[in-house]
């Protein structure tokens, strides 16, 4: 019986220190996914409802990073769209910053201007002012913005 209890508590210890490596190995993905989706919402001057449900739904739906809590991302968020309200240019950089973090990394890059893209076209216009922003993250990463039809 102890034998048995001690393989459960080693199975449960194991499953969730693999999910906190995911979160360590995943953090500066999210960061940059987060933040990218601010810098698109941000755009037009509004950010709408549809905006954070659709990057919402694509962090709950991400193998990747489904094992944060969504409580944690939109605490990034809102970092990010305060730094906006404060001084649009400052939130810019910051998000940049954080973005230039992928740089090198193409496929966790490629995703994450994808998924800003989806942003962008959340609300059923995906509108130059969005494609602009998406367009400097390109730039930021190294990536042809003709690759993402921008």
């Amino acid at each position: 019986m102890a034998l048995e209890w001690l393989k459960q508590r080693y199975s449960e210890v194991t499953a969730n220190l693999k999910t906190e490596v995911t979160k360590l190995k995943n953090k500066t993905f999210l960061e940059a996914v987060v933040a990218g989706c601010a810098l698109v919402a941000h755009a037009d001057g509004v950010v709408k409802p549809e905006e954070k449900q659709k990057m919402m739904g694509f962090l709950r739906n991400s193998d990747v990073l489904s094992v944060f809590d969504p409580q944690e991302v939109i605490a990034i968020f809102e970092k990010y769209a305060k730094q906006f309200e404060f001084d649009h240019q400052i939130g810019q950089a910051a998000v940049l910053q954080v973005v230039g973090k992928l740089k090198g990394k193409d496929s966790e890059a490629r995703l994450m201007v994808r998924v800003c893209c989806a942003i962008g076209a959340a609300d059923g216009n995906f509108d130059d002012q969005e494609k602009g922003v998406v367009r400097k993250i390109c730039n930021e990463l190294g990536l042809n913005p003709k690759d993402f039809d921008l």
